[in-house]
């Protein structure tokens, strides 16, 4: 009984392996990394650590702010093509809002 189990089996597959040829075909996988998806030159967005008057004097007022909210503190500057997320006073992080 397990023989035949087994040989059924074997048969099923080698079956379905030569009606649908095309389920054993290989994909090419591109890969790219974060950072190398955006145009991401230091000069276009405050970096880490700058200070929020910096960030203020070099590239203007926020469209919109929101916090400071918990411990430590972290508040969010909108501006029109990135988003600065501050810890107290410091940058800790700039993300790029998506082009649409």
């Amino acid at each position: 009984m397990t023989k035949n189990r087994i040989l059924l089996g074997t048969l099923a597959l080698a079956t379905t392996l030569a009606l649908f040829p095309a389920a054993s075909a290989v994909a090419e996988e591109i890969r790219v990394p974060v950072g190398a998806q955006a145009d991401r030159d230091q000069a276009n967005f405050p970096g880490t650590g700058m200070s929020q008057a910096s960030v203020r004097s070099s590239w203007g007022s926020p469209l919109e702010i929101q916090g400071p909210v918990g411990q430590p503190p972290i508040s969010q500057w909108h501006y029109q093509n990135f988003v600065v997320y501050f810890e107290n006073d410091r940058v800790i992080h700039t993300v790029l809002k998506h082009n649409r």
